[in-house]
């Protein structure tokens, strides 16, 4: 070996190089933009009423468990909690959405921040994702939805400041947000595949090698494995629901998948995320993140494959927008007069966005934006549901209630009932829909007449109720165009075998 092998060979290696600093966070006006989102969305929470998904959760808060045949333990764990703190309200039961709402804004900002966005592009960032239909719409209610965007977010910030930095241990703040979006929704799975299949295809893939790797999984497996105990203790009945989802709605879904990932955020921050996918892909600066690019198009894969909801994939189109961001506010520096288009971009999606997404239009004016976001139309009506139940439950002798049932076909009508039900001297409300299930059925002792609420047509599940009669229908008093308006109110003499025997037909997973 000659001496300058000999040198070369035992020279220490270099250290890797240092990631780059950060530009400094725009935290005033982003502070700014969540505060407005904030009070925006507390202002309007009670003008209509609970969403039927509210309703169901509200009632699940006040069954705990460590899962439900529809979801983990999360999203009903904090309806009980916000009905503790601040009450039972629509607006009280909103204030952890508008929280969530506002987190979102800023991993969003702290996004564009990871990629290299200056303030403006931070404060760009920022207003995008407050003014984008999705993120108004899901800070309005509280659903599962509302935690699995921030929760996916999380995951994309921690994963992208683990690229950036190389460092390891943000494997942890990894695992750590993935068993907490479990805990929230399983959903997450997808992003998981997505990030792995997109780090494995373009790297860096030095970061898998890292020793952390398998403390983030035990973080994540620690916290998802009460709820998956108990959903194979229950013959994985998620896998049901998603089922009937993918086989009822997949067509549909996927064909409104692309039209609805635009429509969603607002078609006008599509050249945003376009310059977006454009930059990771190209850009040598950011080429530790063009995973996420690669991502975002194996989610889509995954999202399409299965029939599921396009909102699933928008947490990495969002990334794509922050990712978008800095290149748009570059473009508008290079000509200032680009100034006008690029504000009144914001100002029109500010506009359309919170129409749609927001309670406010008159009650009755709702049909106008329902074929957007039936979601409005579904906060319309429960009242009105409880009042023709109550006609008919005054058709039953008062000798013979004690003996009578109030059964829902679906759970937003079994959650109206529960709400809005004692105050009209109803009854504990059956349901052989989703969780409702587990709570019933009914003793076998209650062999008398049924109050049935139902929207549809009857099918085969209500065979066994026998000299069923028409009563009333629901009518919401807007002539809102929502699931449950003219839904039937029928009373039935009976069933034809007793509750214990009838239940399993009566449940349904969609």
């Amino acid at each position: 070996m000659s001496r300058v092998e000999k040198r070369t060979s035992t020279e220490p290696l270099l250290p890797a190089p240092a990631p780059r600093a950060l530009p400094p966070l725009a935290t005033l006006p982003v502070s700014l933009i969540m505060f407005a989102v904030f009070a925006v969305q507390t202002a309007v929470s009670s003008r209509y009423g609970f969403h039927r998904d509210e309703l169901y959760f509200v009632v699940a808060g006040r069954h705990l468990a460590w899962g439900y045949v529809d979801q983990p333990p999360l999203t009903p764990l904090l309806a009980r909690v916000s009905g503790e703190l601040f009450g039972d309200d629509p607006q009280d039961l909103r204030i952890f959405a508008a929280l969530a709402c506002a987190a979102t804004i800023l991993v969003v900002a702290l996004i564009a921040r990871e990629f290299g966005s200056g303030r403006p592009g931070q404060l760009l960032a920022a207003a995008c994702t407050a003014t984008s239909g999705i993120v108004l719409g899901v800070g309005h209610l509280w659903s599962t939805a509302t935690l699995d965007i921030l929760a996916w977010l999380l995951v994309a910030w921690f994963t992208l400041r683990l690229l950036r930095t190389g460092d390891g241990r943000w494997w942890l703040a990894v695992g750590a947000a993935v068993g907490g979006a479990m805990l929230n929704k399983y959903l997450v799975g997808y992003l998981v595949v997505a990030l792995l299949v997109g780090l494995f295809a373009v790297g860096p893939r030095d970061v898998l090698r890292s020793r952390w790797l398998g403390g983030g999984i035990a973080i994540a497996v620690v916290l998802a494995t009460p709820g998956l105990i108990w959903q194979a203790g229950h013959d994985w009945p998620q896998f049901t629901v998603a089922a009937g989802i993918g086989s009822d709605d997949g067509t549909t879904n996927r064909i409104m998948f692309v039209p609805l990932q635009i429509a969603y955020l607002s078609p006008l921050f599509v050249p945003i995320w376009v310059a977006g996918g454009i930059c990771l892909w190209r850009s040598e600066q950011l080429r530790w993140a063009r995973s996420i690019l690669l991502g975002y198009l194996v989610l889509c894969v995954l999202v399409i494959g299965s029939g599921g909801k396009s909102y699933y994939a928008l947490p990495l189109l969002l990334v794509l927008v922050a990712a978008g961001c800095e290149p748009t506010v570059r473009w508008v520096a290079a000509r200032p007069a680009r100034r006008v288009p690029v504000g009144s971009m914001l100002l029109i999606a500010t506009v359309t966005s919170a129409v749609i997404s927001l309670p406010l239009l008159p009650a009755a004016k709702v049909n106008a934006v329902n074929g957007i976001n039936p979601e409005q139309g579904e906060q319309i009506g429960w009242p009105e549901l409880a009042d023709a139940a109550a006609v008919a439950w005054t058709r039953i002798p008062p000798e013979q209630r004690d003996r009578a049932v109030l059964f829902a076909g679906n759970y937003g009508e079994a959650g109206a009932l529960d709400r809005y039900g004692p105050a009209r001297g109803l009854p504990k409300p059956y349901s052989g829909h989703m969780s409702f299930a587990d709570w019933g059925p009914p003793p076998d002792r209650a062999d008398g007449p049924v109050v049935i609420v139902r929207e549809g047509e009857a099918t085969q599940r209500f065979r066994d109720f026998v000299d069923c009669r028409l009563v009333t229908r629901v009518d919401n008093g807007k002539g809102v165009d929502n699931e449950e308006q003219h839904a039937v109110v029928e009373l039935c003499a009976g069933t034809a075998r007793p509750w214990s025997s009838l239940w399993p037909d009566l449940r349904h997973f969609y």
